[in-house]
Parts: C-alpha cells; sequence; structure tokens
C-alpha cells in the first residue's frame, strides 16, 4: 500500500511513525562508526529557548552507549533575536553574539573530550548559529551539522525587514546561502522538516501575523543545496529536533547506523539539578537568578497531592543553579518556585527516568487582566512541541483545550481559569499517553500551576 506523506500520525509518542522522505543532497552520509569514534556531539537550542530542551535527545543518546560527558547542549545568554540584527536591544541576541557563544562550547567541548571535531544538532535558529560558525569561523573542527526546523531561507522572504535575520532576503541569510552549494564544504550536513505542519515553513503570514500576505516561503524553507534533506511527516516546529523520529535520524546520521532502542531506559536512582532563570520586562533569558527558592514534593501521580515533605530545598546563589535532588524514577514531582517579583509557581512533572542537570525552572508569567476574576490559573505546557488539533490527543480538566487552534500545530500552551470555589481541586493534563495531575492553587495568593510535559 503506498502511504501519503501528509499521513497524519497517531500522536507525538506513538509508533510506528509516520513515512519519512528523502532527498539526496551532495554529501554522502559517513561509514559506520564504532561507539568510541562516535564524535562528541554538541545541541543547539532555538530562538527564545533553553538547552533543557534536549533533555530527552540526551537520554535517548545515552540509552544507546553515548556517554553522557560526550555530549554538551548550549544555553545562550539571551536566546531571543533582536528585531534588528544590526541595533542593540535589551536582553536580546545578534547573530554575531551567537555565533562568539557556539564557537565557545565547541572549544569547550572539544578541549573536555579530547576530540578533534565534534558534531553539531541544531533546533530552528540553532541552525543558524551552527551554519554561522561554520562557514564564518571555520569547518576544520565540526564533522557534522544536523539542521532541524531551520527556516534556512527565512521565515518571510520580502523587502522590508532587511535586517532581520528570519527575512530570507536579508543579509544574514543571503550570506549563509550564497553559491551554487548552500553547505560548507568539509561537513556532513542534514535537514529535517516536516511535511506542512511548521508554522515558521508557511506560504501564508497568518503564522506570523499577516493573514493573507505570501511570506515568500514555503514548506521547503529549511532544505538546503548539497545537503541530505529528509522530511519527517506531519512533525511540528519543535518536533523536528525533539520528537523520537527525529532522535532516530539524528543518531543515524551521526553514528551511521541505526539506534539500538528508541525508548529511553531508565536509572535506578536518579538525581536532578539545574538552573533558576527569568524573563526580565517579558523578554526570556537564560541569565541566573539569585535568591530565588525550589521546593521539591513528591506528589501522588493520581491526585497531584503531596507525599510528605520536601525532598529538597534549595535557594540559588549568583549561579541560579539548584539541587541536586535524589529522587526515584518512578516519583511524579512538584516543583515550587518562588523568585523575587514573580508569582509563585507549581510545576508539576512526570517521572524523571533518568538524571539530569538540566532541569532549568522559571517563574509562571505575572497575572494579568484576563485572571482578574479567576479563583486559580492552571496551566498546560509543552516544551518540545506544540498542540495540534485534531492530530493530537489533548486535554485539559477532561476538554479539549478552547485556546488551542486547530490545523497546523502553532500553541505550546493553554490556559484553564477556575472559579474561586473549585480552588484546590486536581485537574488532569493529558497529551497523547503522557498524564500530568496538577493541583489548583489560589490565585488570591498570587500562585499559578502549570503541568508541564516531558514528551
Amino acid at each position: 500500500m503506498k502511504l501519503s506523506r501528509r499521513m497524519i500520525m497517531l500522536g507525538a509518542g506513538s509508533l510506528p511513525f509516520a513515512i519519512a522522505s528523502l532527498r539526496t543532497g551532495a554529501l554522502a552520509q559517513p561509514a559506520p562508526a564504532a561507539p568510541s569514534e562516535v564524535p562528541p556531539i554538541l545541541f543547539v537550542h532555538g530562538n527564545g529557548e533553553y538547552d533543557a530542551l534536549w533533555m530527552t535527545t540526551l537520554w535517548r543518546m545515552e540509552s544507546n552507549g553515548i556517554a553522557r560527558d560526550r555530549m554538551m547542549a548550549i544555553n545562550f545568554t539571551d536566546p531571543n533575536a533582536r528585531s534588528d540584527d544590526k541595533v542593540e536591544q535589551a536582553g536580546r541576541s545578534s547573530t554575531e553574539d551567537q555565533r562568539r557563544e557556539l564557537a565557545a562550547a565547541i572549544a569547550d567541548l572539544k578541549r573536555r573530550t579530547g576530540g578533534s571535531r565534534v558534531a553539531l544538532v541544531g533546533s530552528s535558529r540553532g541552525g543558524y548559529a551552527i551554519r554561522n560558525v561554520i562557514k564564518n569561523g571555520g569547518p576544520g573542527g565540526v564533522s557534522h551539522a544536523v539542521l532541524c526546523g531551520t527556516p534556512n531561507h527565512g521565515v518571510f522572504a520580502t523587502d522590508d525587514q532587511l535586517n532581520s535575520e528570519f527575512n530570507g532576503r536579508g543579509a544574514f541569510l543571503r550570506g549563509l546561502n550564497e553559491g551554487e552549494s548552500e553547505v560548507t564544504p568539509g561537513v556532513a550536513f542534514l535537514t529535517l522538516r516536516s511535511d506542512g505542519m511548521d508554522k515558521y515553513a508557511q506560504a501564508d503570514g497568518r503564522f506570523i501575523g499577516k493573514p493573507g500576505t505570501p511570506t515568500g516561503v514555503n514548506v521547503e524553507g529549511p532544505e538546503l543545496k548539497g545537503a541530505a534533506n529528509l522530511v519527517l511527516g506531519a512533525l511540528d516546529h519543535r518536533e523536528v529536533a525533539f520528537h523520537p523520529r527525529a532522535f532516530r535520524e539524528i543518531y543515524k546520521f551521526i553514528a551511521a547506523r541505526e539506534p539500538a532502542r528508541i525508548a529511553i531506559v531508565p536509572e535506578q536512582s536518579v538525581k536532578l539539578s539545574g538552573l533558576v532563570t527569568g524573563a526580565p520586562g517579558g523578554v526570556s533569558t537564560n541569565r541566573p537568578v539569585a535568591g530565588a527558592t525550589v521546593d521539591v514534593f513528591r506528589v501522588d501521580p493520581e491526585t497531584g497531592e503531596r507525599k510528605g515533605n520536601a525532598v529538597h530545598s534549595a535557594k540559588t546563589g549568583a549561579d541560579g543553579r539548584w539541587g541536586p535532588a535524589q529522587v526515584e524514577p518512578s516519583w511524579s514531582l512538584e516543583f515550587v518556585v518562588a523568585s523575587p517579583d514573580a508569582p509563585t509557581t507549581h510545576i508539576y512533572r512526570s517521572p524523571f527516568p533518568r538524571s539530569s542537570d538540566v532541569v532549568h525552572l522559571r517563574a509562571a508569567r505575572p497575572l494579568g487582566p484576563a485572571d482578574k476574576d479567576a479563583g486559580a490559573v492552571v496551566i498546560m505546557s509543552r516544551p518540545r512541541g506544540y498542540f495540534g488539533l485534531p492530530r493530537d490527543v489533548v486535554l485539559l480538566d477532561g476538554k479539549e483545550p478552547a485556546d488551542v487552534k486547530s490545523g497546523v500545530p502553532t500553541d505550546s500552551t493553554a490556559t484553564l481559569r477556575l472559579p474561586a470555589g473549585e480552588v484546590g481541586r486536581n485537574i488532569v493534563a493529558q497529551f497523547g499517553e503522557e498524564r500530568i495531575v496538577a493541583r489548583a492553587w489560589p490565585a488570591s495568593e498570587n500562585r499559578i500551576a502549570i503541568a508541564e510535559l516531558t514528551y
């Protein structure tokens, strides 16, 4: 039976995955390598994001024998792009800022591992930094470049906003794409893209606030001449980096063999730690927050109620670090973050199957006018993908969220506002097979609950 590339998957955690289509470029995949020969791998996050998004990818790599100390995920200081790449903007970074930070991270990983070359894997804007550091810093230290959902020909390609790094007609992307080949010789390039479900690879401008206006780009925008270009079916803009389907292709391209397993192998004992960060002026940064308190509780997976006292408590210093907290891989958890000038945030998480030092915590956004009559506010968040209706099972308190749009997935959060009489009850957040039970905390005490999905 012939399957359509636009075949909708059963869900983000479902197997088998959607069929993939490979467009072969000029660069061949390298010969199979033994485990010891797999180069160190550096993961690069996208616009406004952080290194913690690679957590499940790191776990899958570890489950296939890649040592944790052979991998690194960069945490850009100011992850959001400037409106104008040439003009300084508080809390935002230029393409050159990102190139310098990535070059330093490559040097650090090579020094720590003794590797002569590293493999780079980037999501979205992270692919810009990868291409920039290879083209303008020299390809000698890089063996592979995997670009996941990177808008290589722009989110738009028009004659306005020419200093935006996301403009395919702007100086930055024209510089990266000039020439007969769009890749740098000496590095094996792979692009991963969606078949029509990436909100930043759309011909109509409605996904960037300009409905009815042509963007000048299309679904093939992430592809590069000279690269191996792979289409991953109905995955969204984030999933083409963080989904198990994407992991398979990332691993296979770098290691030159199929992964032994896709599933994450649990550890017997788990240690968790990370950063507390903030969003001064409404702009998310990865700068550490000092003076924040973090309490970690084990909770009942069916009710969200705490099971005893905190298993870990900490107050952050100048480095913003908390942890390590010792937990069991079967425990559902509640992280309570109290940051200066921010709501007390109760973050509910599914069990962590493996240890991680990138369990970063950020207080929720301030309560706003839309919340003024709410007794409690509960947010369902999916950092590693978007909610796709009708593609996915998405339920918050037993209903499909009203603020999640159908069609091309564009929303990674959903908000539930409860009347005062329902404060304290449990709220079920369900995405595919992942289920988190949160508690509704009183908004009158400046508290917000977040059910944060791992998958």
